[in-house]
């Protein structure tokens, strides 16, 4: 692809759009392969999602993208693509992509809990498509991860007020 293709988009910042590219096409073609397989296995996907699943799915995708994006814990994994730039909210760092071309557009993808959303929500869903039950309780352990940093941050607030 010619680098003159993206050339007086973003003049006054690097924006590693041969990156974003990239990133996406994977994705796409991951579920493609996913749809492709599914098709071939015969399988029916279901009439529709209940509003429990659908809801224990999008709780589960936010803490797990804001675990991968934010934790701490998890900082070793972005480190080769992201500079640490100070802490964040409770158990979390801020931190920025860096580098340039594909490795910048990573960083972007995992210091973003909103990017990766995404890819975590893509991954559930497809989880969920072909094992329910154990998808169900993967998503009910970060559902309940989610609740127990929510009642966390009430149990701080409430002593602040005390």
């Amino acid at each position: 692809m010619s680098p003159r293709l993206f050339e007086g988009y973003s003049p006054d910042e690097h924006r590693p759009l041969g990156g974003y590219l990239l990133l996406s096409t994977a994705f796409e073609a991951a579920l493609a392969a996913f749809v492709a397989e599914h098709r071939r296995s015969g399988r029916e996907l279901p009439e529709r999602l209940s509003a429990a699943d659908l809801a224990l799915l999008a709780a589960a995708t936010q803490k797990l993208s804001r675990l991968i994006a934010k934790d701490r814990v998890t900082s070793f994994a972005r480190a080769p693509f992201t500079r640490y730039t100070g802490e964040g909210g409770p158990s979390e760092v801020t931190e920025e992509a860096r580098g340039t071309g594909l490795r910048l557009a990573i960083g972007e993808l995992l210091h973003c809990p909103f990017c990766l959303g995404v890819w975590v929500g893509g991954g559930f869903f497809g989880s969920y498509l072909r094992r329910p039950k154990q998808t169900r309780w993967a998503a009910a352990f970060f559902t309940m991860l989610a609740a127990s940093d929510l009642l966390q941050l009430a149990y701080t607030a409430a002593q602040e007020r005390a």
